[in-house]
C-alpha cells in the first residue's frame, strides 16, 4: 500500500478527471470565477513576495468548502459534498526574506448523504505564499481521521485563493483524497 491509499497518482488524475465529468456544471462555475476575478484584478495587481508580514494580518481563517472526494474515505469516482476548515494562524513562515506564513488547520468534510454518510477530519500544517495583492498559494501536509477503513491516513494538498479583500477570498484546494471550492473569511 502507498501513501495514497492504494492507488497511484495515474489513478488519482483519472478519478480528479471523472470528478470533473461528473460535475461539469460546478467545474464551469469554479473556472468563470478565477477567470472573472483574474481580469478584474489585473489593473490593480503588484507583487507582495518579497514583503515579509504584507498580507492579511489574522489569528483564524474560516473556509466553508464544497468538495468532491475521490480517495479513502471516499468512494473512487468522485463523491460530492460539505465541508469547513478552520486555520490557526502561528507565525510569518521560515524564510524570512519572503511573505510566508505558516498555521494549523483542522477541519471536518462530509460526503455521501445517503445510505453511507463518510467523514474525514484533516489536520495539516499549512504553509501559505503570499504572491502578490489578489493571490496567495498554499501546501498542505498532514493526516486524516475518518470513519471509514483505515481510520487514519496521510493528506497532501495544494491550493490557491483569490482575494477580494484582506477578509474574504476564494479558495481552490487540490490534493489527496479530495478537492474543494470555498470562501476564505479572515476576520
Amino acid at each position: 500500500m502507498n501513501a495514497f491509499g492504494g492507488h497511484s497518482i495515474e489513478d488519482a488524475i483519472v478519478l480528479v478527471s471523472l470528478a470533473m465529468h461528473r460535475f461539469p456544471t460546478a467545474a464551469v462555475v469554479a473556472t468563470a470565477a478565477f477567470l472573472a476575478a483574474t481580469d478584474i484584478a489585473r489593473a490593480e495587481e503588484h507583487s507582495i513576495i518579497k514583503n515579509p508580514g504584507e498580507h492579511p494580518q489574522y489569528v483564524f481563517e474560516a473556509e466553508p468548502h464544497l468538495i468532491i472526494g475521490f480517495g479513502d474515505p471516499f468512494p473512487g469516482g468522485g463523491e460530492p459534498g460539505i465541508g469547513f476548515r478552520g486555520s490557526f494562524h502561528l507565525t510569518d513562515g521560515f524564510v524570512k526574506s519572503i511573505n510566508d506564513s505558516v498555521a494549523i488547520g483542522v477541519g471536518a468534510d462530509f460526503a455521501g448523504f445517503g445510505h453511507d454518510t463518510y467523514v474525514a477530519i484533516p489536520v495539516v500544517m499549512q504553509w501559505n505564499f503570499w504572491l502578490s495583492t489578489h493571490w496567495s498559494v498554499f501546501g498542505e501536509p498532514g493526516i486524516q481521521i475518518t470513519n471509514q477503513q483505515p481510520n487514519f491516513g496521510p493528506v497532501l494538498f495544494l491550493g490557491g485563493r483569490y482575494h477580494f479583500s484582506d477578509t474574504v477570498a476564494l479558495t481552490l484546494r487540490v490534493g489527496y483524497p479530495s478537492i474543494s471550492v470555498g470562501v476564505s473569511f479572515f476576520p
